[in-house]
C-alpha cells in the first residue's frame, strides 16, 4: 500500500457525539482509502479551534465558519479557509428558564448570563443584539469553566438568567444532570433571530491546501462518507466516540447526535445535501460581524470558504426525507 499522508485534525471539543462522523470515517476506512492517516486532538471550543489551526501545529480542523470570518475580517494573515460546511444553520442559544419570563431577545434586557470562555454563542453575542435590537451593554455576562452539567441546575435555582451554548449541547448535559431538558428549558436561538450566520465547518490551513488540493479532496470526500455513515446507522457513530472516550455518556451524546443531524444539518441535506454554503449567505456574515466589531474591512467569500474541493451534489450526505435517524 502507499504510504499515507499524515494530516493533524483539531477537534472542537472532547470526544462527543456531534463529531461521529470524523471517527466512522477514520474506523469505516474512509481515510485510508483517500490516502490519508488523521490523527484527532480534543480541542476546547468551536470558536477556539480556528485560532488553534494558525500555530501551525495542525493541518485541519472542525471549527466555527463565524470565528473564521472575524478573524480573516481583522486582517489576519494567517487564518485556515473553510472548504465543507458541517453545519447549515447555526447551532448557538441561550437558554432560559422554560417557567420565567425570558420569551425574546428584548426579555434579555438587564439579566445576567453565563457562558464558557470561548463559547461560540458568547462571542458572536455582540451580532446577535446587532440583528435583534437588544443592547449588549444591558446585558450582564459572567464567565466559567464550570461545565453546563452544573450550570443549568444552577440557572434553574435562579442563579443567572441563562446559559451561552449550543442547543443540542446545553440540553444533553441537562439530561446528565437529571434536568428534563424539553419541558425545563426554553432556548433563544440564532436559528430563529439571527439565521444567516454559520455554523461548524471543515477547515484546512492554506497552506495544506496549497501543497496538498487532492489530499484536501480526499478529506472532504472522507468526511462526506462518514456523514453518510452516521445517518445509515446512529448507533454505530456513537460506539465509534466511545471507543476513543470509554467514559461517554451514550444516551446523552446519542441525543446531542441526533439532535445535531436535525436541526443543524437537515434541511440543507432535504434540499441539496451538505457541503456548501451560498455566497451571498458568506457576504450577510461578513457584513453582520464588520458592522458589529466596526473592523475597516469586509473579506469576500472567497476569502473564507474554499468549495472547490466538495464532492460533486448527487455524491453528497443527506438526511431521510421525513427528518434526521432517531
Amino acid at each position: 500500500m502507499t504510504d499515507l499522508l499524515p494530516l493533524r485534525f483539531i477537534l472542537n471539543t472532547f470526544y462527543s457525539g456531534p463529531q461521529a462522523w470524523f471517527f466512522l470515517a477514520a474506523d469505516n476506512g474512509h481515510f485510508a482509502a483517500e490516502g490519508l492517516e488523521v490523527t484527532f486532538t480534543e480541542g476546547t471550543s468551536l470558536a477556539r479551534a480556528v485560532d488553534t489551526m494558525t500555530t501551525g501545529d495542525y493541518d485541519a480542523g472542525y471549527g466555527d465558519l463565524n470565528e473564521l470570518v472575524r478573524m480573516v475580517a481583522e486582517g489576519r494573515a494567517d487564518t485556515p479557509v473553510a472548504v465543507m460546511a458541517i453545519h447549515n444553520r447555526p447551532p448557538y442559544t441561550i437558554a432560559v428558564d422554560a417557567a420565567g419570563p425570558i420569551r425574546s431577545p428584548a426579555d434579555l434586557q438587564g439579566k445576567h448570563l453565563i457562558s464558557h470562555p470561548q463559547d461560540a454563542a458568547m462571542l458572536l453575542f455582540p451580532e446577535f443584539c446587532r440583528a435583534t435590537g437588544l443592547d449588549p451593554e444591558s446585558v450582564k455576562i459572567t464567565i466559567s469553566d464550570a461545565p453546563h452539567t452544573e450550570m443549568v441546575p444552577q440557572m434553574l435555582a435562579g442563579e443567572w438568567d441563562g446559559i451561552f451554548g449550543f442547543v443540542n449541547t446545553v440540553a444533553a448535559q441537562a439530561l446528565e444532570a437529571g434536568v428534563d431538558a424539553p419541558k425545563a428549558l426554553r432556548h433563544i436561538t440564532w436559528i430563529d433571530h439571527a439565521p444567516a450566520f454559520g455554523g461548524g465547518a471543515l477547515m484546512v490551513t492554506r497552506a495544506f491546501r496549497d501543497r496538498h488540493p487532492e489530499a484536501v479532496a480526499g478529506l472532504c470526500r472522507a468526511v462526506t462518507a462518514g456523514l453518510k455513515d452516521c445517518v445509515a446507522d446512529i448507533d454505530a457513530a456513537i460506539e465509534a466516540v466511545a471507543r476513543r472516550n470509554p467514559a461517554l455518556d451514550r444516551a446523552a451524546n446519542r441525543a446531542r447526535l441526533a439532535g445535531t443531524l436535525a436541526l443543524e444539518m437537515g434541511d440543507a441535506a432535504a434540499q441539496g445535501g451538505l457541503g456548501d454554503i451560498d455566497d451571498a449567505r458568506l457576504a450577510e456574515i461578513a457584513r453582520l460581524i464588520v458592522a458589529a466589531k466596526g473592523y475597516a474591512r469586509t473579506p469576500a467569500p472567497e476569502e473564507i470558504f474554499d468549495r472547490r474541493f466538495l464532492p460533486p451534489v448527487a455524491d453528497r450526505a443527506r438526511m431521510p426525507a421525513n427528518g434526521a435517524p432517531t
